[in-house]
């Protein structure tokens, strides 16, 4: 899904995943084989009730499909964190539109379930979007495994503020 972006099956793969957005994963049989698909039995939920796993892989899938929306550059780059992302935003931007970012950013850091989580991920996707910067999403999804856990949630702030300071 993340090499070829040309094909025509592999556009509807990602028109599918972006109806997921906002969605809880399984929420969308259609979208049960993009997340769950070789998953280990191990990293399932249990009783109706996403994963860790689940959570992370299904936010960065469908993140990733509404960031890829339209272009043609891969979205998808390693290397480049949501701290990276987010202060390339900065670069050339306005006092006002610095403020704009933080009020973005600090809430995506902040959140205090995986549903809020999500929804301020995804406006600070759709101005990665319209400003063509790129994100790791592979990176992504091992950041918000580690983001639902008290210990790691700590870790990851830390290394987004970190990235988007230095």
């Amino acid at each position: 899904l993340l090499k070829n972006q040309e094909n025509g099956f592999t556009r509807a793969r990602l028109a599918n995943l972006r109806r997921g957005i906002g969605k809880v994963p399984g929420e969308l049989p259609e979208l049960w084989g993009e997340f769950l698909d070789g998953m280990p039995e191990s990293l399932l939920g249990e009783k109706g009730i996403p994963s860790y796993a689940q959570w992370a892989i299904y936010l960065s899938l469908t993140m990733f499909a509404l960031h890829q929306q339209g272009k043609h550059e891969p979205m998808h780059v390693t290397s480049i964190s949501l701290g990276s992302a987010a202060a390339k935003l900065m670069e050339d931007f306005s006092d006002e539109e610095r403020k704009r970012v933080l009020r973005r950013f600090g809430p995506v850091i902040t959140a205090k379930d995986m549903p809020e989580f999500a929804h301020h991920l995804r406006s600070l996707v759709q101005l990665f979007s319209a400003k063509n910067i790129a994100l790791d999403y592979v990176q992504l999804a091992k950041d918000i495994y580690d983001f639902q856990f008290p210990n790691g949630r700590k870790r990851v702030q830390l290394r987004w503020g970190q990235d988007f300071y230095l």
